[in-house]
């Protein structure tokens, strides 16, 4: 149910743009398996929110799930004046209970390729998740030129439920997840077959055959000859890093985060979990043929079939399977291929510059540890457990005993060897928080290690709500004060709100702090942030608005709400 509503607001053509949704179990067959799908209006992927620059957009969410609470993040949104509506249960919000209807509003105030998704325990794996699409305001000039557009939003898929998933995480030894079983491309792989049967090695994996109303079967994307076409790419994967391509076409990079950048050719794309870019593909090759657009896992040891569907030009039948095997996806261990793609990310001419200095700076290291034989993640040696009262709450009205206010350590003891196991691999939880004046100049140092057993160090794509961040540059084992800042990148770095660490290794972002509110920065790995790797930022406590009682209304912020309407 789509409700739009025409505003005068800040120009003429801004709009109300209002939604009815609700969200419950449906059975679903993403890659030809049936299980329990989390649904939006009985839709997998959830609806596609298209809006112009300048928009607000008013949904009113009401849960149907019997068991569980929910919520919903608008990943890349930064909610200037709504911080209440940024969608993070325990930091910004209350879940919304079975039953009940919560409302968000906010406006979007900028073009870009975004998506939404579950932010309460591990419902993105569960397929709560959709894209949002923000074009530039009615009567500005896109300044990309091209024919047509598609929108791919990319995920991975587990026939293990979800709770089973998180109670093999808490359990005492961990039972890890596994790799997925299908990648999928909005919301349809395919199980146990293949579109390219014919050329695989695999000969277990026969060809893939559809009915009418397969709810696995590939959406074919058509196209004209000698067109321009932008694709919209989202990564909303639980786990997997992944690579795409388009077989024998160049692809033309242009935003990432919902931010231009200078556009360069690639002939694949890396894109982790929480990042979204923009491609433009000219359809220059014979069109007589079809093509096969090829999505694989990269940054860990793939156990999962590429996901594929097909380019159709229209002069051709769609029926046609190309005549040559899919791209291959580059080496999943080849890290320094990846790193060179993410290095060659550079804003475009016109971007805000970063400030030269900066006032905060927090250097961030990021292991894995123990607690009593449960395996975490930590970070400066604390395991993130977010309270029963939210923070935003706490924090607007004062409420001292609804987390440690205690600040977490902002750095780490720099004799720590990350090239190795932790020597002492015991933690502890916490739910101290990072206070920042507003409006200052913060960087943050993310340094990654080795983890528990073994000489392995994993990829984190680390994401901060509210805010954009310049992406100052990238490095090698372990970061050096007073050293590496002479290798940031201050003149054209890129606004990212999703930034890469790579194994062994360490990022440096810079953001400043003008969104008053409370805000996550985690890893976007859904087990990872379900076992502690995040931490929390607070800024400009004093100048946050009016919140709405429905957003708090659990914890120690309920009978405080409860009596001052009494009052």
């Amino acid at each position: 149910i789509v409700l739009v509503v025409a505003v005068l607001t800040h120009t003429a053509s801004a709009a109300v743009r209002e939604y009815h949704w609700e969200v419950e179990y449906k059975y679903w067959s993403p890659d030809c398996k049936e299980g329990a799908v989390m649904t939006v209006n009985g839709e997998f992927p959830g609806p596609t929110i298209k809006a112009f620059a300048g928009d607000t957009i008013v949904v009113n969410l009401t849960n149907k799930l019997t068991t569980e609470g929910l919520v919903i993040h608008w990943h890349g949104i930064r909610q200037f004046g709504s911080p209440w509506a940024d969608g993070a249960a325990g930091v910004t919000q209350c879940a919304i209970n079975p039953g009940e209807t919560f409302t968000y509003n906010f406006t979007v105030e900028k073009p870009g390729t975004h998506f939404y998704h579950g932010h309460y325990g591990m419902q993105r794996s569960a397929g709560l998740y959709g894209s949002l699409i923000v074009d530039v305001a009615k009567g500005k000039s896109e300044r990309l030129r091209y024919d047509g557009e598609f929108n791919l939003l990319l995920s991975d898929w587990w026939h293990e439920a979800i709770p089973s998933q998180e109670l093999g995480l808490s359990s005492k030894p961990m039972r890890w997840i596994g790799e997925a079983q299908s990648i999928l491309i909005n919301g349809r792989g395919q199980f146990n077959c293949s579109l390219a049967a014919q050329f695989s090695n695999n000969t277990s994996l026969p060809m893939c055959t559809f009915k009418e109303g397969d709810q696995c079967a590939p959406q074919i994307l058509h196209v004209e000859p000698n067109k321009t076409y932008r694709i919209r790419l989202s990564s909303t994967t639980a786990l997997a890093s992944l690579n795409l391509a388009v077989q024998g076409h160049k692809l033309v990079v242009v935003e990432a985060d919902g931010n231009y950048i200078t556009p360069f050719t690639t002939d694949d794309i890396d894109i982790y979990s929480g990042e979204s870019y923009s491609v433009l593909l000219t359809t220059d090759q014979d069109p007589s043929h079809n093509y096969y657009i090829s999505v694989g896992v990269r940054g860990r040891k793939p156990n999962t079939t590429q996901a594929l569907t097909i380019l159709n030009y229209v002069t051709a039948p769609a029926s046609k399977l190309p005549s040559s095997p899919p791209p291959v996806t580059p080496r999943w261990d080849d890290f320094e291929r990846s790193k060179n793609f993410s290095k060659k990310i550079f804003s475009a001419m016109g971007s805000p510059s970063p400030p030269k200095k900066y006032r905060k700076r927090l250097i961030l290291l990021n292991t894995q540890n123990l607690i009593d034989g449960y395996t975490k993640w930590a970070i400066n040696n604390v395991s993130l457990v977010t309270p029963a009262t939210p923070y935003l709450g706490s924090v607007k009205y004062n409420l001292k005993l609804g987390f440690n206010r205690k600040s977490p350590p902002r750095s780490y003891r720099m004799d720590y060897d990350i090239m190795n196991p932790p020597p002492f691999p015991n933690t502890t939880t916490g739910n101290g928080i990072y206070v920042f004046p507003f409006n200052v100049t913060v960087d943050v140092i993310i340094q990654n290690a080795n983890v528990l057993k073994g000489i392995v160090s994993e990829i984190h794509p680390w994401h901060l709500h509210g805010h954009d961040f310049w992406v100052l540059g990238y490095g090698d084992g372990k970061f050096k004060p007073g050293i590496d800042e002479k290798t940031y990148n201050l003149k054209n770095p890129p606004l990212r709100n999703t930034a890469i660490l790579y194994p062994y290794g360490w990022t440096a972002i810079r953001f400043v702090t003008d969104n008053p509110g409370v805000w996550f920065f985690h890893c976007h790995i859904e087990p990872h942030l379900h076992m502690g790797m995040g931490v929390v930022f607070a800024e400009g406590l004093n100048r946050i608005g009016k919140v709405p009682d429905e957003a708090l209304g659990c914890g120690l912020t309920k009978q405080f709400l409860m009596n001052r309407n009494r009052n």
